[in-house]
């Protein structure tokens, strides 16, 4: 993919895609890595690494161990700085919560049953947050695995559920609105630091 450029700022930020070629589309971009499509090819997605970044060897065995499942992607391919991927379609949790799309219980029970396969198949779910996992069609998918082959605890996805569960599902029983971006981004950033304190 000529024209590409694809930069990592801060190791604790998503990285900067600076430009990329037509026709292909952004789709997303995380700590490590963007996320494009080209329209002609629209079943599938390239995961480019940022330079300097690690992981991707790492990624391409998570996406073996996990073989084939309904609730996440394939890795087809894996070259010395990008994989090629199946595209998953859907709305991230964190865009439901933005654009006020309703997150179902079902979304989080299929997310639940998800980890519990990479669990077993020797995997230790870890990063699992809002961003990370869509809705498509009422059913949850679970969309960064990159992080999976990590030892330590990680208790994003409790925390997450603990949120939906105690605030978002009783207010959006009653009253679902979409969330300012700017309200988003500040709860993601106090959720950091709350978590930086609590590991002191």
């Amino acid at each position: 993919m000529g024209n590409l450029s694809v930069e990592s700022i801060y190791s604790n930020e998503p990285v900067r895609v600076r430009r990329f070629p037509k026709p292909w589309k952004l789709l997303g971009s995380g700590n490590y890595a963007a996320v494009f499509f080209h329209p002609d090819y629209a079943d599938y997605a390239v995961k480019v690494y940022a330079p300097g970044r690690p992981g991707l060897q790492e990624e391409a065995e998570v996406y073996r161990r996990l073989g084939n499942h309904h609730s996440y992607s394939e890795c087809y391919y894996a070259g010395s700085n990008f994989l090629l991927l199946k595209r998953l379609n859907g709305v991230t949790f964190y865009n439901c919560i933005k654009r006020g799309i309703p997150i179902t219980d079902q979304a989080i029970e299929d997310i639940d049953s998800a980890l519990e396969y990479a669990r077993s198949r020797q995997l230790h779910p870890h990063d699992v947050h809002g961003k990370n996992v869509m809705i498509h069609n009422g059913r949850g998918l679970i969309v960064d695995v990159s992080d999976f082959l990590k030892q330590e605890d990680c208790s994003m996805w409790k925390d997450f559920k603990k949120a939906y569960y105690r605030l978002y599902r009783p207010i959006a029983s009653r009253w679902l609105f979409p969330v300012p971006a700017i309200m988003l981004e500040a709860v993601r950033k106090g959720y950091q630091l709350w978590r930086r304190r609590r590991k002191k």
